[in-house]
């Protein structure tokens, strides 16, 4: 399970190979190509710094599917759109104008760019409304972020401090470098990767397979 520790929005999954799934959300080009999944863009938009990946259960394969859609139905996650997992489509629903579209590519015909630009700023908007993606019965629907959420938000991506009671903060890690012996803190797990100039899903690969081995044989990481 996923959990947006800026929001508190949850992402609930299963996978019979835990470790294909674990290197496919660890990768951005993964992120970018499923885009459509909300709990992709959320990962491309706040960080995995700003996430928390949590084990529920392990069971069987043949067990998966009926597992994840306990958790679906206990927890109700809001980046899950779908709440029966053998169905991963269901609860989506289009307009007219989609519904049309959509039908127009399944028979093969071309879409003019006056309809290419339609389906390009729906999806801008989506993204940028600023508004919460949840159901009606989430008593965050309807809501619009303030620019004072915004720009904190903002400020959690960046690595910047963030002012009491604005959420979680980002994880502080502390990263030693054995073969100078060399200790630097950082306030984020963003902030060390881009110091050390590699890939963020390294450090919180690290720390999720709870290494002990240091890294290119160089570097240590801890949790402040």
């Amino acid at each position: 399970m996923w959990t947006n520790l800026i929001n508190n929005k949850r992402y609930i999954g299963s996978s019979k190979n835990l470790n294909k799934r674990f290197r496919e959300y660890f990768n951005t080009n993964y992120l970018i190509k499923d885009n459509c999944m909300q709990i992709c863009r959320a990962l491309k938009k706040h960080d995995y710094s700003n996430f928390s990946l949590t084990i529920l259960e392990y069971c069987s394969p043949d067990k998966c599917l009926i597992r994840e859609g306990y958790y679906l139905k206990l927890l109700n996650p809001e980046y899950n759109i779908s709440k029966d997992p053998s169905a991963p489509m269901s609860g989506r629903t289009h307009s007219d104008a989609t519904k049309q579209i959509m039908s127009d590519v399944h028979k093969g015909k071309t879409l003019s760019d006056d309809t290419k630009t339609k389906i390009s700023d729906a999806q801008k908007k989506s993204d940028n409304s600023g508004r919460f993606k949840t159901g009606e019965n989430h008593p965050g629907y309807g809501q619009t972020r303030s620019e004072d959420t915004k720009t904190k938000i903002s400020d959690t991506m960046q690595g910047r401090p963030k002012p009491a009671g604005s959420g979680s903060p980002s994880q502080q890690i502390e990263v030693t470098d054995i073969k100078n012996n060399i200790t630097t803190s950082y306030n984020s797990m963003s902030e060390a990767a881009k110091a050390l100039n590699i890939q963020n899903a390294i450090i919180v690969i690290y720390f999720s397979r709870n290494q002990k081995k240091p890294y290119k044989g160089q570097y240590t990481f801890k949790k402040l």
